[in-house]
């Protein structure tokens, strides 16, 4: 008996890009629910905020960079380690591409893994993936927070706990009030969260929302603008996740099944996130992490492309 096919492989059409100013020289690279990339204008040079799947659709980016400045990309950041998110990164040709110590170690203990895993299930994504020339490795790594200057410009890199992985960093723009949170926050995007931390997430957010922001710009989704549209986003990813993992818990906390977990949590998150970009594709992750979870497995275990396979089939057949 064949595999069921992935639901984000029949996902092939083009998405229509954005590129939103969402504060002064700063702009959200967006395009339908597919990974966003931001983009930090300083008096010098540019800062990247995610690099996109691979070069070609990262060449993307700088198409719209270039119709705004001709300031030199000196900088890329990555929110984590996610092959969608940076195994693009080599197109900018910057002198620092910057993750958090603990996104390094997971490019470390998954990342290959990761990377044929994603390439598996989301082939439009990985579009011109020959120009790839392997993992992306840091140049920069800290802890808790590190402060980078574009000139005057200052930008504030800080990890604020545990959510989508255990290594997700932000960038925080002061003079303009606006964060860059990567796969934190979703607009109307499933969070996928087969790397996720579902008990740390919500205090996560909560960390996010101390900082009373005017503006962000999500891993998915529109840019958001004004604080109703941020705290309507923070929420929405919050009722999301707790939407998703209390009732895998129940079913786990009783010794059910992984297919009983996952009809429980398909029967609460159907009605409410049917209609968000990629929620079939992530369901079944979702659902597998969240199961791992509520059993008492603290690390999430690493996906492999089989694993993802035997997953899938187990939930769809």
């Amino acid at each position: 008996m064949s595999t069921p096919a992935f639901a984000s492989s029949a996902d092939l059409s083009e998405k229509t890009i954005s590129f939103t100013e969402i504060g002064r020289d700063l702009y959200a690279f967006t395009a339908e629910g597919d990974p966003n990339t931001g983009v930090i204008i300083g008096d010098d040079c540019v800062m990247i905020v995610d690099a996109q799947a691979t070069p070609r659709l990262a060449d993307m980016v700088i198409e719209r960079v270039r119709t705004v400045t001709d300031k030199p990309i000196r900088h890329v950041v990555l929110s984590h380690y996610h092959a969608v998110r940076v195994l693009g990164a080599s197109a900018y040709k910057a002198e620092t591409v910057t993750m958090s110590e603990m996104a390094r170690a997971m490019v470390v203990e998954r990342g290959q893994e990761d990377w044929d895993s994603e390439f598996g299930r989301f082939p439009r994504l990985f579009a011109g993936h020959e120009s790839i020339p392997g993992l992306t490795w840091p140049t920069h790594t800290f802890s808790e927070r590190m402060t980078v200057y574009l000139g005057k410009r200052r930008v504030d890199l800080m990890h604020l706990g545990r959510a989508h992985t255990a290594g997700d960093i932000v960038a925080y723009v002061p003079d303009e009030n606006v964060m860059f949170t990567g796969d934190i926050v979703e607009y109307r995007s499933a969070c996928y969260c087969g790397d996720a931390h579902f008990n740390d997430w919500p205090g996560t957010l909560d960390a996010i929302r101390a900082w009373n922001v005017d503006a962000i710009a999500p891993g998915r989704g529109d840019a958001l603008t004004g604080k109703g549209a941020v705290e309507t986003a923070l929420d929405s990813t919050e009722h999301f996740l707790r939407s998703t993992f209390e009732p895998v818990a129940r079913i786990a906390s009783r010794g059910g099944s992984l297919k009983e977990a996952f009809e429980a949590s398909r029967a609460v998150c159907d009605p409410l996130f049917k209609d968000y970009a990629i929620y079939e594709h992530c369901l079944p992750f979702n659902v597998a992490r969240a199961y791992d979870e509520a059993r008492g497995v603290d690390t999430p275990r690493i996906w492999t492309a089989e694993r993802d396979r035997e997953v899938w089939a187990a939930l769809q057949g």
